[in-house]
């Protein structure tokens, strides 16, 4: 019996359309952040477990693919701590490599190390992919392209306005027919748990408030008090879900809120800045606004956090992204701010896809196709191949003397645009004849001087 096979779950093969496609995506989006002297790196698949654990926050860490040791590593398997229950332990002695959760923990390390080779601050761009041992479901995968872009060695929130011009080019060029931008800051955040008197919870009452247009309110207030937050708690929070109007109505509403909180006034102050700079920017079909419950469950995020989502079609976040203070420290590299944003490509992929927006001129084929009868002819065709391709064009020579019909439906399968004839007639009449599979309008041109003409 014959085995039935498949790609593992949460992973999918690409068609030959299907990569052109990707990048197609991937091209837009490098040019982007090279039009702002971004620069481009590329980090392992890879890394040491102790750099990524511990720094995604607990859900995150239970999402890394850990690689299992091999050979005279695995004899060494700290058996005892899986007998006192320490599997934390037990699992790092199984496995002291895991594959990339994401690209910013790694570029934190890369900078660290290669601090001295650097100018800052430092704009890098970095296009690869990533795994998490994630449920897979509709727009979620346990292997995705990431794009991102970041720039650490600069406070700015001048970065933030521009990274987020960026999102705008690439979803732009895209032609998306629309998205929104959604802000918060994770300093807005602290200071709803220091006016609620829950500091020490922040993470859990962020991690909570992050699902709210997942699981909807109620589920999330159930959450919280599953955790111990208190009715009095709970009931300082419920003005949070009322927020209501304009960008800077919502400002107004929140600064009486959090007015006895310094930190989140400070947050809401760097919400307004970037607010400022791009009003007058945002496009009929997009919309740039503030989310107070927006987390970005990552625990590494201090300052501004952004979540971008495609206009009138379900699926998560396109591109999410802030800035994070301290992940070098986390490394030995004190006072080294950050901020990045990172595109979904498949997502993006998705949305395309279901839409019809990629370009038509991706499902092409090569531009001509050479068809021959014979071996002298195909030498011959092998040689006009070359001097095309020599100038410029994507050329293929069909590599046997089958029949036309055959030959020709190779050709439309491919969808290539022009075929060039050359059998025994036209080797007698010292032609060569092209037609063209788009309009089928057909050319006969002298065998001497076909290209030229052809090329015009």
């Amino acid at each position: 019996m014959s085995q039935k096979l498949n790609t593992p779950k949460g992973t999918r093969d690409y068609l030959p359309l299907d990569v052109r496609k990707r990048n197609y995506i991937f091209q837009i989006i490098s040019e982007a952040f090279e039009q702002f002297g971004y620069q481009p790196i590329e980090t392992p698949s890879f890394e040491l477990s102790s750099t990524l654990m511990g720094k995604y926050g607990e859900e995150g860490d239970r999402l890394i693919f850990r690689i299992l040791n091999s050979g005279e590593k695995l004899k060494k398997a700290d058996i005892s701590a899986l007998e006192n229950d320490q599997l934390a332990k037990f699992a790092h002695s199984l496995s002291e490599k895991a594959l990339r959760y994401d690209l910013t923990v790694p570029f934190a390390r890369y900078v660290v190390q290669h601090q001295n080779d650097l100018t800052f601050p430092f704009k890098r761009y970095q296009i690869q992919p990533v795994w998490r041992a994630d449920r897979p479901q509709h727009g979620r995968y346990q292997e995705f392209y990431q794009c991102d872009g970041d720039v650490v060695g600069s406070d700015s929130l001048r970065n933030e306005v521009e990274l987020m011009r960026i999102i705008q080019r690439v979803l732009r060029r895209l032609n998306l027919p629309g998205f929104s931008i959604k802000l918060n800051n994770r300093k807005v955040l602290s200071g709803i748990a220091q006016v609620c008197g829950v500091e020490h919870e922040l993470i859990a009452l962020t991690v909570a408030l992050d699902k709210l247009d997942k699981i909807g309110k109620e589920a999330v207030i159930e959450e919280l008090s599953s955790k111990g937050f208190t009715p009095q708690v709970l009931e300082k929070i419920n003005p949070l879900f009322a927020l209501e109007g304009t960008f800077e109505d919502r400002i107004n509403q929140l600064r009486d809120y959090l007015s006895e909180s310094p930190i989140g006034l400070k947050g809401l102050e760097e919400i307004s800045f970037v607010f400022e700079k791009l009003k007058n920017e945002i496009a009929e079909n997009e919309t740039l606004e503030l989310e107070v419950t927006l987390a970005r469950g990552l625990n590494y995020y201090t300052g501004m956090i952004l979540e971008v989502k495609a206009s009138g079609i379900e699926m998560g976040s396109i591109c999410g992204g802030g800035r994070y203070d301290d992940l070098t420290e986390l490394f030995g590299l004190k006072g080294l701010s950050g901020v990045g944003i990172s595109f979904g490509a498949d997502r993006i992929y998705d949305i395309l896809n279901s839409l019809k927006l990629f370009p038509e001129h991706l499902s092409e084929g090569p531009e001509l196709l050479l068809l021959h009868f014979s071996e002298s002819s195909a030498d011959q065709c092998d040689a006009w191949a070359q001097q095309l391709r020599d100038l410029g064009k994507s050329v293929e020579v069909y590599p046997s003397a089958l029949k036309l019909q055959k030959q020709l439906k190779y050709a439309n399968d491919r969808g290539v645009q022009w075929v060039a004839f050359y059998g025994d007639v036209e080797i007698e009449q010292q032609c060569v004849v092209l037609k063209n599979m788009h309009t089928g309008e057909q050319f006969t041109y002298d065998v001497k001087s076909w290209v030229a003409d052809w090329l015009g």
